[in-house]
């Protein structure tokens, strides 16, 4: 059965870690929706890229598919990250697919900044972007470039994408995919 998994965009993602974790999935045969939170498909980044998304999470929310995917991926950037802890929908959808056992991806500033504020990072291992694990309490801090603590996937920064993307087809697929898609990209 196809792996399923969605990303959620907000305004102000760091590209590279969503770029490379929907590539990297897609290569590896995992199908992969791009979803904008907030008023339009296209959202801007950081880096003033616009990306087209397939869907708006209101949108899946409302026709009960957003509980379809194995795994939620959330690129950080500052801004994108902090777009992402502002939706009440989005939070609220994290909380039930953990308390499911899907897998939730953080990358960047998005560990902390929405995970840790829903509880998600309590007890855990967890990296993220140098200097804002400050703020965290209640879990273990690792200069890993990517952490898998549970059902639980978070990485430091754009440099780290690729690992990032790789430690989740590991966990979605298999190990030997995510080395084979590794070497094919000549990220080992």
């Amino acid at each position: 059965m196809t792996k399923k998994a969605l990303v959620l965009l907000a305004e102000g993602f760091e590209e590279v870690e969503a770029i490379t974790p929907i590539d990297y999935l897609r290569r590896a045969g995992v199908e992969v929706t791009i979803a904008a939170i907030g008023k339009s498909k296209t959202v801007k980044g950081s880096r003033g890229m616009e990306l087209n998304s397939d869907a708006f999470l209101a949108d899946l929310l409302r026709k009960g598919t957003a509980s379809s995917f194995d795994a939620l991926v959330l690129p950080g950037g500052s801004l994108g990250a902090e777009n992402l802890a502002a939706s009440k929908e989005a939070g609220d959808l994290l909380k039930e697919e953990a308390a499911k056992g899907k897998l939730i991806c953080a990358i960047c500033a998005s560990p902390v900044v929405v995970l840790a504020p829903l509880g998600m990072l309590k007890g855990k291992k967890f990296t993220c972007n140098p200097g804002v694990e400050k703020e965290v309490q209640d879990a273990v801090l690792s200069h890993d470039r990517v952490v898998t603590d549970g059902n639980i996937i978070t990485s430091r920064a754009a440099g780290t994408a690729g690992n990032f993307a790789a430690a989740i087809i590991a966990e979605l697929v298999n190990r030997a995919e995510a080395e084979k898609l590794a070497k094919s990209v000549m990220l080992i």
